[in-house]
């Protein structure tokens, strides 16, 4: 079976869209694939963090992952600085880079535009990154379009490596999010859902109560004319909210549209709650049951003794072929 390694920071929350678009299709993968997720703490330290709440946004995390339906005999869950081989090899990523390269990655010039100090972090984490992946010999990166430089960078590396030291690191292949289900923000639904969005109104956490989401649908941007119709065009809002139900139900979108044929957008509104509620609601049990439980942390446990296997294999490979260490 061909490996997948993913990585999610501990900062922020996890969106409906994130959701839909990454961790629901994580589940389907770790039926035929060799499927490794980490929740990426060290990555969250390129800014200053509050420890008890990092510590706490880790925990929920895993949590998370499993709540959704990751599967511990399936998959490798664990926590990135539990496995110390991911810090060794990203300073050797970082001497395999250049300074010129980092500071071409799109989000080291959006994060440290206008700042009087940035973190060396900052522009060394790309490195790091690729160690996560590496260290793995992973065959697919599913990514959003946002981390697409980063794996481009993580393949650069890769074959610089092998280049100079020998045939050691596995080239991984980009996957790109499949035309499907794009989720918008509710408040302007011409911009994809983002948990940095200012407006809250405008996300949907996936830890929301029934309640909270129920209100966000019903202050959801629409438009005047009160029809239930797809249109991504002129009706960017109520198609979002068809494509949402859609997602989470598996209905179609042509017999949703049929289903409210007649019905005004208080009534579509309160049935895409609905939903999404009723969809949530093992999500939410299941995430509460694990948070604090003695089973979260045997399969943190395990899975970190799992990792580190794989990944210092692979770093002692990295280092010999360099000339690290005693002969």
């Amino acid at each position: 079976m061909k490996r997948i390694f993913s990585g999610v920071q501990p900062t922020g929350i996890v969106t409906l869209g994130n959701y839909i678009g990454a961790f629901r299709q994580f589940t389907k993968l770790q039926d035929d694939h060799e499927c490794i997720f980490c929740v990426v703490d060290q990555h969250a330290i390129t800014v200053p963090q509050d420890p008890a709440a990092l510590q706490q946004s880790i925990r929920s995390l895993a949590a998370l992952y499993l709540a959704v339906g990751i599967d511990p005999d399936k998959a490798i869950l664990f926590i990135q600085s539990e496995v110390s081989a991911h810090a060794q090899a990203g300073w050797i990523m970082q001497c395999l880079s250049y300074i010129g390269e980092l500071e071409r990655m799109t989000q080291f010039k959006d994060k440290s535009s206008g700042k009087e100090g940035v973190s060396a972090s900052l522009l060394t984490y790309p490195p790091l990154m690729a160690a996560d992946i590496l260290l793995y010999n992973t065959d697919i990166v599913p990514v959003g379009d946002d981390q697409k430089q980063h794996v481009e960078l993580t393949r650069d590396l890769a074959e610089r490596f092998n280049k100079r030291y020998g045939d050691i690191l596995t080239i991984p292949e980009i996957s790109l999010p499949k035309n499907g289900a794009r989720i918008k923000a509710l408040q302007d639904p011409t911009k994809k859902m983002s948990k940095s969005d200012p407006n809250k109104k405008s996300t949907i956490s996936l830890l929301d109560t029934p309640k909270e989401i129920e209100k966000k649908i019903k202050s959801a941007v629409t438009d005047s004319e009160g029809v239930v119709a797809f249109d991504e065009v002129n009706k960017p809002g109520v198609s979002n909210l068809l494509i949402i139900e859609s997602a989470l139900t598996d209905v179609s979108i042509p017999d949703l549209v049929k289903k409210y044929e007649g019905n005004g957008y208080g009534d579509f509104k309160q049935s895409v709650a609905n939903a999404i509620i009723d969809h949530l609601a093992p999500i939410h049990q299941r995430y509460e049951e694990l948070l604090h439980s003695e089973e979260l942390d045997r399969i943190l446990d395990e899975g970190a003794k799992k990792a580190q296997v794989i990944a210092s294999e692979t770093l002692q490979k990295m280092e010999r072929a360099m000339g690290l260490g005693r002969k």
